[in-house]
């Protein structure tokens, strides 16, 4: 080998360098060739889609050449810009404008989602209704008969409803948020004037604005934010991140609330809580002004020193909100026009000594007129709250009382400011289960001694409004976790000593046990009929959910799962670290005697008693329960002789021993009270106990163990699903008279279905027969009406009031009319209430009145109705203004608020899918058949869309079926949930395909075959909202096996319909949009739904779709098919000249 000289070695080295970056140079010319020729970019974005790893360490290598390369500086034709473009370039796939006017109509409607809001409540088919599925979700969640076992915060975005609509309503996170804001504020204002009656009151639905929905906001910001987080460890040093996209949901969200500001009709705050909203807007004024102002000044001048003019809405509370969950800083403050107060008008005093809270936080002694200010006042910190329960742990017996009254106070209704609320259900549960101690030895539970601490929590937490805050957080399995073992150790005590607390009442462990086990069966459907048992599989699969087990399971998942998500830890920091619960498993078996009380209450629905044996234990309680309830009977009366249910051979005049109170555990009274009611049933039924006496009897074993009423209602719901029993005549001698105002009753009744649309005709008004009751329900609604409304009777009232009204609306028509009027006798001003609750029993027993509802929902929300009050559509048409009243009766309901308080009593859920389909078609025609509002008719004239007079413009008839869909979409998922959702797009939707559909005569070719096409893109964007709303759109969800499953399914019928293996009987235009508009929106909105695909089902898809000549959409769809289809994809690519 030669070896060259010096300067021949540096000439060559200059060669090199030159050949060196000559190379250089055109490798970098043909990777921008390879990106911008269509054939190779698209091959290029299939390994983008499927194997992101190395399409990772390729971006990887080109950045750094970016960064590095002053060849590339030098190029003249390509810029480090163009390259940074070409490398960075999230085209899509289909880059073509569209070839059918299907996937261009219909992507043009999904833009229409970007547009803003009208801030009025009704006003039509605007982009504010597109987040009609969040209003529906928000007031149905107001139904006080209902306790979740999964957070609503979860619902909202963990189930993907706010996620989905973001995504297909093609809407900005701004207009996301803006949208959840309106919809939340929207239910405020419904409950400005609240309704009287057992139900939820403003201070649950500031919990949905206040606490959930800012909760909600909060997980998708910081869900974001983690992933940049992650994404940004995982990153090289030397890997370009572009910085500025970093907390664009934040930013999306100031965007939002300062928009708010332009809704003042929304934002005018309920009475109840203009000072706290005149206070946040002090507060704010105070800061801009550079005033330091202790949160004592708010608690102690209670508004009458407010800075002048300083006038506060509910922008203000929710900003609070927001600040306090460090979504925003103090820079809200300075936005324009979120203060209206200059410096000149603040206060002339300030406040010298720390008071309220404050104190607390100093200190001070828990005197009775600080405690009393505590529980009134709200706690304004997260350190406040702690040091209340820190108090309630190691505190003296009478510190720990005054605490756990302040923890059930106006800090648990009212602690949405700050990140109090949901801590404080917390705390609360975690004083409910304290651990056992490292030195206890004693022979009892650790629990016993906790009772006075125990009962002032059980009582402060029983009230509706606290139940259903508990439900909507998602609570109820911990609380579940918590009060199990109390009813287990306190239902096996003997009450032989009573406690007495510093008010002078006396505790026994009886009293702990009823508190306890009451709030324990709310938590669960316990007051539903047993009826519920023997509907359709829908409804049965979701009846029997919430049970025990169910809630136990719940329990035990979530705890295991704490902390082992990046999600969970971002939650963790919302939360006090005082909080510990311990993760061991709670299961049923290990409280038996709670699960012995299970297994009889199942037993007593599914079969007559039996099993009771004289001279058993069991047996002397029931003798000396009888004997105590009806100790006034003459002792000469006859014996009891044997029930004609063959369960008891008790007998109610026994020992004279009516004085004495039973020492025995609450779980034996309860095992005993099923034969003791069946006895004195019985005794009434043969007439040997009147009516009167079988009440007070009844009232007065509910008295002695309130956990009775339990198995009161269990038993006489069995009974009455059993229909053994002879009728009770209701005439006023015997048992209680509705004739007073039954027939107004039922007037009222019929009119309120009338003026929403339900026209009922067999609906009896006013009938001459005597007005009965089965038995059981005669006997349970006389006890019902011997409580007062009082604090004392609340709770049972609670348990006992929505188990009742479950009862009767199984009966027999008018069953609900007759209890309505009994009650509306004792309590006027709960009429409304009454009647309202009355007419769920017409939709359980008469389907076509359901299905009328449900057309006038539709009607009302496009505004296509005739006869509605509402008749200008949108939200504020669907839902109205809530339930109230107006001189002379009841005012007219809105149908959508009519149909979320009534459909849980529709006995057969499953046909509804049907009828929504049907009822969506039908909605369909009358758009595209001018159905307009009146006031638009005028300005009906021909388009450019070419469209005739007469008829609705493209871009307006779109927009207003994806409404219409939309609305069928969150009925269906409301009413059924996924298992509803599930038999729509696996049975329904086939169905109505292969089916022959009656076709109108249109008034000429061209409206016909819109009319088709826009059906199909109807059911398109209704199957697929649907299907986001029942299993989410994220890659890995709970329901994403079960997802993949339905999908699947559905997708095979539609491959083998495009091949010709299926015959079908719809219009051929309506197919073919709908299997087009199906396609494109999954391949633009849901990318995750095409990765669970089966391959193979995608192929065949892809050579149908060809057939019709989509073949863009031919090839997005093998695209996002996953590695397993990219080799399809990439010969489609090639073989395409496009």
């Amino acid at each position: 080998m030669e070896i060259d000289g010096q300067d021949c070695f540096f000439e060559k080295r200059s060669d090199s360098e030159v050949l060196h970056k000559a190379n250089t140079a055109m490798a970098i010319e043909i990777i921008v060739e390879f990106l911008k020729n269509k054939v190779t970019s698209r091959l290029l974005y299939l390994a983008r889609r499927n194997i992101p790893s190395h399409w990772g360490s390729f971006i990887q290598r080109m950045q750094f050449l970016e960064a590095n390369s002053s060849v590339l500086r030098s190029l003249k034709h390509i810029t480090p810009d163009v390259f940074t473009q070409l490398t960075s370039d999230t085209r899509r796939l289909l880059t073509r404008e569209c070839k059918t006017i299907s996937q261009h109509d219909f992507h043009a409607v999904l833009a229409s989602g970007t547009t803003l809001y009208s801030g009025q409540q009704s006003h039509g088919a605007t982009s504010s209704s597109f987040w009609l599925p969040v209003d529906l979700f928000l007031e149905d969640a107001m139904d006080g008969s209902q306790v979740a076992a999964t957070s609503a915060v979860d619902t909202l975005i963990g189930a993907s409803l706010v996620k989905a609509l973001q995504v297909v309503n093609g809407a900005t996170w701004h207009n996301t948020f803006l949208g959840l804001w309106i919809s939340a504020l929207r239910l405020i204002q419904r409950e400005r004037d609240p309704r009287e009656g057992p139900v939820p009151r403003l201070d649950t639905c500031l919990c949905m604005l206040l606490s959930i929905s800012t909760l909600a906001v909060t997980n998708i910001v910081e869900e974001e934010e983690s992933e940049e987080m992650e994404e940004a460890e995982q990153c090289s040093t030397n890997q370009r991140i572009d910085k500025q996209s970093f907390g664009q949901r934040r930013k999306d969200l100031v965007t939002s609330l300062q928009l708010l500001g332009d809704y003042e009709g929304l934002l005018t705050p309920p009475q109840s809580v203009t000072l706290a909203a005149n206070q946040a807007a002090a507060k704010a004024m105070m800061s801009i002004s550079g005033l330091t102002v202790s949160n004592g000044y708010y608690e102690s001048n209670g508004g009458n020193d407010m800075p002048i003019n300083c006038i506060g809405n509910m922008r203000h509370l929710i900003v609070e909100a927001c600040i306090a969950r460090n979504l925003l800083d103090t820079s809200a403050y300075f936005w324009p026009g979120y203060v209206n107060a200059g410096s000149n008008h603040l206060p002339r005093n300030m406040p010298g000594q720390v008071t309220g809270w404050g104190a607390v936080v100093k200190g001070s002694p828990l005197t009775p007129p600080l405690v009393n200010a505590l529980i009134a006042t709200p706690a304004s910190s997260l350190a406040e709250i702690e040091k209340i329960y820190e108090i309630a742990l190691n505190g003296s017996d009478d510190e720990k009382i005054s605490a756990a009254n302040i923890l059930c106070g106006a800090s648990l209704f009212r602690g949405w400011s700050i990140q109090v609320l949901e801590n404080v259900c917390l705390f609360i549960i975690g004083l409910l289960s304290p651990p056992v101690p490292a030195d206890y030895s004693g022979s009892e539970s650790h629990l016993i001694s906790h009772a006075p601490l125990f009962n002032v929590l059980l009582v402060g937490t029983s009230s509706i409004d606290c139940v259903q805050i508990f439900s909507l957080h998602g609570l109820v399995p911990l609380l579940a976790g918590a009060l199990i073992p109390i009813c287990e150790v306190f239902g096996s005590s003997v009450p032989n000593i009573s406690r007495t607390l510093p008010t002078g009442e006396e505790l026994s462990c009886h009293a702990v046990f009823s508190n306890a086990f009451t709030l324990l069966l709310r938590s669960w459907r316990f007051d539903h009929a047993p009826l519920e048992h023997v509907m359709g599989d829908a409804r049965t699969t979701m009846g029997s959910q919430l049970s025990p087990e169910y809630l136990l399971l719940i329990r035990n998942a979530r705890l295991a799962s704490v902390g082992t998500s990046a999600k969970d830890r971002i939650t963790s920091r919302r939360i006090s670290k005082l909080i510990t619960f311990s993760t061991e498993p709670i299961i049923l078996d290990s409280f038996p005697r709670l699960k012995l009380w299970y297994q009889q209450h199942q037993k007593c629905i599914c079969s007559t008693l039996s099993g009771l044996v004289p001279g058993t234990p069991v047996h002397q309680i029931v003798d000396a329960l009888l004997s105590m309830m009806f100790r006034k009977i003459s002792r000469g009366s006859q014996p009891l002789t044997p029930t004609t249910s063959g369960s008891s051979t008790s007998s109610i005049s026994g020992p004279d021993d009516s004085s004495i109170r039973l020492k025995v555990p609450a779980w034996d009274i309860l095992e005993a009270t099923p034969f003791v009611l069946d006895a004195a049933l019985t005794a009434c039924a043969h007439g040997r106990l009147s009516p009167r006496e079988l009440a007070t009897g009844l009232k007065d074993l509910a008295d002695y163990l309130p956990a009775t009423l339990a198995t009161i209602l269990s038993y006489f719901s069995a009974e009455v699903t059993r229909g053994i029993w002879k009728p009770a005549y209701m005439n006023g001698t015997d048992w209680p008279s509705p004739a007073a105002n039954l027939s107004a009753v039922e007037q009222q009744i019929k009119k309120m279905l009338a003026a929403t649309g339900v026209d009922v005709p067999s609906l009896s008004v006013g009938g001459s027969s005597p007005a009965t009751l089965p038995l059981p329900l005669a006997a349970l609604i006389s006890l019902t009406i011997t409580y007062k409304l009082d604090k004392a009777s609340e709770r049972a009232l609670q348990l006992i009031g929505p188990a009742t009204n479950s009862l009767a609306t199984g009966c027999p028509w008018p069953c609900m009319p007759i209890i309505a009027s009994l009650w509306s006798q004792k309590v006027k001003r709960w009429s409304d209430f009454l009647m309202f609750s009355a007419s769920q029993a017409v939709f359980h027993h008469n389907s076509d009145a359901v299905v009328q509802l449900l057309k006038s929902c539709f009607s009302s929300t496009l505004g296509l109705s005739s006869y509605h009050i509402h008749s200008n559509g949108g939200v504020g048409s669907l839902l109205g203004h809530g339930l109230g009243s107006f001189s002379g009766g009841i005012s007219p309901v809105a149908p959508g608020f009519l149909y979320l308080r009534v459909h849980r009593s529709v006995r057969d859920v499953m046909f509804l899918t049907e009828e929504i389909v049907s009822l969506l078609m039908f909605s369909v025609k009358e758009i595209v058949s001018c159905g307009l509002p009146k006031e638009k008719v005028e300005k009906l004239k021909k388009t450019k869309n070419g469209l005739r007079y007469g008829q609705v413009s493209l871009a307006t008839a779109m927009s207003r079926i994806k409404l219409a869909a939309s609305l069928g979409a969150s009925l269906v998922w409301i009413t059924g949930g996924p298992s509803l959702i599930q038999c729509l797009i696996k049975e329904t939707l086939p169905s109505w395909f292969i089916a022959a559909q009656g076709s109108s005569e249109p008034e000429n070719q061209e409206t016909g075959c819109t009319l088709s096409v826009l059906g199909g893109y109807a059911l398109a964007y209704f199957a697929v909202l649907s299907g986001t709303f029942a299993w989410g759109i994220d890659p890995v969800s709970p329901t994403s096996k079960r997802r993949s499953m339905i999908l699947g399914a559905h997708l095979d019928f539609l491959a083998s319909a495009l091949a010709g293996n299926i015959s079908l009987g719809c219009d051929w235009a309506t197919w073919r949009a709908y299997v087009s508009g199906l396609l494109s929106l999954m391949v633009g909105c849901t990318k995750n739904w095409m990765m669970e695909i089966d391959v193979d089902i995608l192929k065949r898809l892809s050579k149908g779709l060809r057939q019709w000549n989509e073949e863009e959409l031919a090839l997005a769809v093998l695209g996002l098919g996953g590695v397993g289809a990219m080799g399809a994809a990439a010969e489609l690519v090639i073989e395409s000249d496009f």
